[in-house]
């Protein structure tokens, strides 16, 4: 299955949800380039975001279990060309 470089923008409005992201970041750890989390304390949000090298699939995957975390969004941002 062909690679993809991505961008996944987490926001969460409930911090009790970290461990349950930090979780399923540790699950896919072997496909994450980097990370960085701000929080902004100010509108009361958590900003994440994580640059992965997975198949579509896997990043999708990881997407969707994040946003049935309660006050998680979770969304995909895919690089142009699909590398092979």
């Amino acid at each position: 299955m062909e690679s993809r470089v991505a961008v996944l923008a987490i926001l969460t409005e409930n911090t009790a949800a970290a461990a349950d992201i930090n979780a399923l970041l540790h699950e896919f750890g072997p496909h994450i380039i980097g990370r960085m989390g701000l929080p902004y304390r100010e509108k009361h949000v958590n900003i994440i975001s994580i640059v992965l090298d997975a198949p579509a699939d896997r990043i999708n995957a990881l997407a969707g279990r994040l946003g049935r975390i309660p006050g998680v969004t979770a969304k995909a941002v895919y690089a142009g060309n699909p590398q092979k």
